[in-house]
């Protein structure tokens, strides 16, 4: 054989060889990606609004710190940037708090110990908490309890009959006249659309049928609102600081049915009636659909509620059904700053069985003169099985086990925990306001706790000892 034909045919070889390789190899990978796990989009049967996703930048701060007076904005811009961190927010209500968002990702913890450093220019520096919707109680509440044949009550609303916290006829084995005393509450007054309730929590559907002639919408002669780090939005129904954006839109169901309990439309021949039938309900989202939310997002929420009102808006009450056993100055200092600015705080106790006296719960145990805590009850006047308590630091009780309300896409559900008794307090607040409009925090405040119905089964287990009621709150 000639040497270079030889040499030829082993370099044809060669080539054929690699050639058939690639191929090979080529192959592999196309069966290797058709094995990876393909992402199928979640379809969720509705047709409302859902907020897209925060870009990266506008991700959660890990750390809220209290800079001391006299520090400026630029100042604290760049003592931030020193340690690699940026400024995600300034709460104009509190003078000094920003929100400090840390690029290098490091524990937030670590990083709120190293502002907390700063002695000389930080008051307090912490982490950023997460809150959520406490744990509800498991019972039997379901669609059995909405099936009932309306009766003749008044309201002629078809669910008042179920809604024995306002008139309590001993229906399904309860205590007659255990309730917040509503029909003679209404002979007095029926609401006030002059009034306005921040219902903070997972957002409202403010398109619901029985809330939507009651929900707030900015007037035209208020400005948008506008942040000097978020920007400016278009807040027609309210806001959402979960995602930051102006829709507060209800993806959870928790923030509606509170809402229901405060103000829906009454004798509409529709669901429920509200403790108001007419108020205006202002949604403030920052709990996201899973009910989990953080401390900076329930701060950036009351400090939007108490700019509206500083521009005009009548925000008297804020309704907050949720807690946490982490304790944030940051929070208290802008509750505080709430009541400054005339707006009730109204909190839920906790659905944990304990003694709020031992092992405190937030927000409800913040020692404030704007803050009322609120245990629940059931249909018998006991306190429920899964209330948290405290002579100290829960102040009053109200219904709260088996409640029904107003929920999501036009449904109505019945559910139970402090979360559904803190908005009759929040509820009967407004009331009050209706009919006496100039009334303090203070003497609001005052009143609903000193007319409550004594209760020998709440002595020592609440400040007040009793159980509220609206006919006595409005005839003081």
């Amino acid at each position: 054989m000639n040497r270079g034909n030889f040499w030829i045919r082993i370099t044809i070889v060669a080539i054929v060889a690699t050639f058939a390789a690639v191929i090979g190899q080529m192959e592999r990978w196309r069966a290797s990606l058709r094995l990876q796990p393909q992402e199928t989009p979640v379809v969720v049967d509705d047709k409302r609004p859902r907020p897209p996703k925060k870009p990266r930048i506008e991700s959660e701060p890990e750390v809220l710190v209290r800079f001391k007076p006299g520090i400026s904005i630029d100042t604290i811009r760049q003592i931030a940037s020193r340690s690699n961190d940026r400024l995600a927010d300034e709460i104009e209500s509190v003078n000094g708090l920003a929100f400090i968002d840390d690029l290098d990702n490091a524990d937030p913890a670590t990083v709120a110990e190293e502002y907390a450093a700063m002695t000389d220019q930080v008051l307090y520096a912490e982490p950023n908490f997460e809150i959520r919707i406490d744990p509800q109680p498991n019972t039997a509440v379901g669609n059995d309890l909405l099936k009932r044949e309306p009766g003749t009550s008044i309201p002629n609303d078809p669910q008042f009959e179920n809604q024995w916290s306002l008139n309590n006829l001993g229906q399904d084995g309860g205590k007659k006249r255990a309730d917040i005393d509503a029909l003679k509450a209404w002979g007095i007054s029926q609401g006030s659309d002059k009034v306005v309730v921040a219902v903070l929590d997972s957002g409202v559907d403010y398109t619901h049928k029985d809330l939507v002639a009651n929900m707030w919408m900015r007037p035209e002669n208020i400005p948008q609102y506008s942040d000097n780090e978020l920007g400016t939005f278009d807040d027609l129904h309210g806001f959402d600081a979960d995602a930051n954006i102006a829709d507060p839109m209800d993806d959870n169901g928790h923030g509606t049915h509170c809402a229901g309990v405060i103000g829906a439309e009454g004798d509409n021949n529709e669901g429920i009636a509200g403790i108001n039938w007419h108020v205006q309900i202002m949604p403030l989202k920052f709990l996201g659909r899973g009910g989990f939310g953080s401390t900076a997002n329930a701060i950036e929420a009351i400090n939007y509620a108490i700019e509206r009102k500083n521009k005009g808006v009548n925000v008297r009450v804020i309704n907050a059904s949720w807690g946490s056993t982490s304790r944030s100055k940051a929070l208290e200092d802008t509750i505080r700053a709430a009541g400054e600015a005339g707006i009730l705080f109204v909190a839920a106790a906790g659905n944990n069985g304990t003694d709020n006296d031992k092992r405190p719960h937030y927000p409800s145990n913040y020692n404030l003169p704007n803050v009322i805590s609120v245990a629940a009850l059931d249909r018998s006047d006991e306190l429920a099985s899964f209330s948290n308590f405290g002579v100290k630091t829960v102040h009053v009780a109200a219904p709260g086990k088996d409640i029904v309300s107003t929920w999501l896409n036009d449904d109505y559900r019945g559910a139970s925990g402090t979360s559904m008794a803190t908005p009759h307090v929040a509820g009967v607040a407004a009331l009050i306001l209706s009919k006496s409009p100039k009334l303090s925090v203070e003497k609001l405040r005052e009143r609903i706790l000193a007319s409550v119905d004594k209760l020998p089964n709440l002595e020592g287990r609440v400040a007040s000892g009793g159980r509220i009621n609206a006919a006595k709150a409005l005839s003081k």
